[in-house]
């Protein structure tokens, strides 16, 4: 029974793909948006039941399919397990990933190929459980490249506009670039345990059955963790992500807050008896973690596009999760990873509420008003700010107290970077909301003609998400963790239980005010001076160094891009010269034998007769020295 319910669980969004890509053309109306929001909510309500199921035995539920491969003494299954955090997992992708269907009827209503979107998005939560599901390092992989194609496909979605083009490729590209190095972590891996189980590599580790190479180990930690800064957007590879806002708004909500980018974080804290091995590689975590979240919140302060200013907020939050993991409290990043899924997913889908009654204008320079056309996206969209923001009560404090409680007491640099980070995050989140919703409306008079709230199928999703944005925090208060207890089966070492003393009221007191000042300063800055960011061309100083995002495109163009392209070119021709020349060369020669041996057909017998002895005593005389 539970075999069969963890294929239909996994395979319900493929069947809606295959019907979807086949026959949604053929298919009136939300027809196609209904078979796929209803695919995905089948494996909801699966998930639902395995998760209770688990909760209540403790015990996980393990699907062996059959042997894959085997070779000497290494051998693969195909294989699938629902424990603790593969389910914690799957029920954000699925559960999100259903209110996000849902809004994608609405949203995507008018779209032409609105079957290919939703074959598309069906496709994508497939290969999103099939790397939470499996049960070993190679079908994660699987599902690891599958969502890397998706990705691309859903990025350019809108393949008529070349800048879409460009974005998915370079999202397909930069991945690519961290999955070389996860793969290569992958066979390292292998060679080091003779398996790429996880029971099995936890087995060893915990046992000591046999000697593992410290060297080795860590340079396989370096590798996957490589692969993981280019799924979830980290330094050097985080560059993709804030390009990728050029796919439709649903697909930022899906791919880029809920499920593709946490799925580095995943992966580190699925191998944290790994990580545990190689401290020097946590420390390198933590740093390049800190570091993300502090340079996306700074370039996140200039921007003007709505979607652009989430998209940097992410890279952000993902940093923060990063800097958690690097510090071992793989409970906590897990936590944030929840909490973010809940506000950001409101966050992007309102957006998209907001563009979609704007007619497709995203740049905040012309909105302003909205909250009194748009009331259930405004009370919506302020209660995911707060969180994001780190106000109690809602969910984001309570997960990002708990990273920074975390730094204080293990790195107190980084603690300092994580809190600047977030009264950053504070101060852009509100000038968002500010420019967006407050104060007259700046964008046309015909624009204004039709500004109105969303249809329920927008609303409704935002609904749900704001209120768990609002109370999700309750699953792991200060000092009663439920998620702790949770997770304990899969965590090898635990995050310290913070005593709730006179240093952590103190910490949680400096975050509060931290995200006030933000808030403050975005207040007297855009609601007081009635501030409007200037034109692109009256941008100057630091600022245009912040908006132009540090040059960093433009340095990987210069270093990268171009000698590649140069080094391309070179061999391109070098090739092109050497197959014309030798084929062209051909030519020639038989048109010059052509030319000459023309000349010999001349209707002389007298010629011919001795071309015809010449050749028979030819013949004579080779058969003669053959003997």
């Amino acid at each position: 029974m539970d075999t069969k319910l963890a294929l239909l669980l996994l395979f319900a969004p493929f069947i809606g793909f295959l019907i979807n890509i086949f026959l949604g053309k053929k298919s009136s109306g939300n027809l196609p948006g209904i078979r796929g929001t209803v695919a995905v909510a089948i494996s909801f309500a699966v998930t639902l039941y395995f998760f209770l199921q688990v909760s209540s035995t403790k015990e996980a539920v393990m699907v062996d399919l059959f042997q894959w491969m085997k070779l000497a003494n290494f051998d693969v299954h195909f294989a699938f397990q629902l424990d603790q955090l593969s389910l914690l997992w799957l029920m954000f992708v699925t559960g999100i990933g259903t209110l996000i269907h849902v809004y994608s009827i609405s949203y995507m209503h008018d779209d032409e190929n609105i079957h290919k979107f939703f074959a598309y998005l069906n496709l994508f939560v497939f290969f999103m459980i099939t790397l939470v599901m499996g049960n070993n390092l190679l079908i994660m992989f699987i599902g690891w490249e599958g969502v890397g194609l998706c990705s691309y496909l859903l990025i350019g979605f809108w393949y008529k506009n070349q800048d879409y083009n460009d974005a998915a490729k370079k999202a397909f590209i930069m991945n690519r670039i961290g999955d070389l190095g996860f793969l290569i972590g992958i066979f390292i891996i292998g060679y080091l345990f003779h398996s790429l189980d996880y029971t099995d590599i936890r087995t060893v580790i915990e046992t000591g059955s046999h000697h593992i190479d410290p060297t080795w180990l860590s340079i396989a930690a370096l590798c996957l963790f490589i692969g993981a800064c280019g799924k979830s957007a980290q330094i050097p590879l985080y560059t993709w992500l804030p390009d990728a806002m050029a796919g439709p708004t649903p697909v930022s909500a899906l791919i880029h807050a809920a499920t593709m980018v946490t799925a580095g974080i995943f992966m580190i804290t699925r191998l944290n008896y790994v990580f545990d091995l190689a401290p020097e590689i946590q420390n390198i975590i933590a740093i390049v973690g800190a570091v993300t979240s502090l340079i996306a919140a700074s370039i996140g302060l200039v921007q003007n596009d709505i979607k652009k200013v989430l998209a940097y907020s992410t890279v952000s939050q993902l940093g923060l999760m990063f800097l958690a993991l690097g510090l071992g409290a793989y409970e906590i990043a897990v936590f944030h990873v929840i909490t973010h899924a809940f506000f950001k997913a409101c966050l992007f889908l309102g957006s998209g509420s907001v563009i979609h009654a704007m007619h497709g204008e995203q740049d905040m320079r012309y909105m302003g008003g909205l909250r009194k056309v748009m009331k259930v996206t405004f009370i919506t969209f302020l209660i995911s700010t707060l969180a994001i923001s780190g106000l109690p009560p809602f969910a984001g404090f309570f997960s990002k107290d708990e990273i920074l409680m975390t730094a204080f007491h293990h790195n107190k640099p980084l603690w300092v970077i994580g809190s600047v980070a977030s009264i950053m995050t504070a101060f852009y989140m509100f000038r968002l909301l500010y420019l967006t919703f407050y104060k007259d409306f700046r964008g046309t008079e015909e624009q204004k003609k039709h500004l109105h709230e969303s249809p329920g199928l927008i609303t409704f999703p935002l609904i749900v998400l704001a209120v768990l944005a609002a109370v999700g925090g309750a699953i792991s208060l200060p000092g009663n963790s439920w998620l702790n207890e949770y997770l304990a089966p899969v965590i090898t070492r635990h995050a310290e239980h913070h005593h709730m003393g006179t240093t952590e009221y103190m910490l949680m007191a400096v975050a509060i005010v931290g995200a006030l000042i933000g808030i403050g300063l975005a207040y007297a800055k855009y609601i007081k001076q009635s501030a409007v960011p200037g034109q692109d061309s009256e941008i100057t100083g630091f600022a245009k160094v912040l908006y132009n995002k540090f040059y960093v495109d433009e340095i990987y163009t210069a270093l990268i891009v171009k000698p590649i392209y140069a080094l391309g070119s070179f061999f391109k021709n070098v090739t092109e010269v050497a197959i014309s020349g030798f084929i062209f060369g051909l030519g020639k020669l038989a048109n010059v034998l052509g030319a000459e041996g023309k000349t010999l057909q001349n209707g002389s017998i007298g010629f011919y007769l001795f071309a015809f002895v010449l050749g028979i005593c030819s013949i004579i005389v080779y058969i003669f020295l053959a003997k």
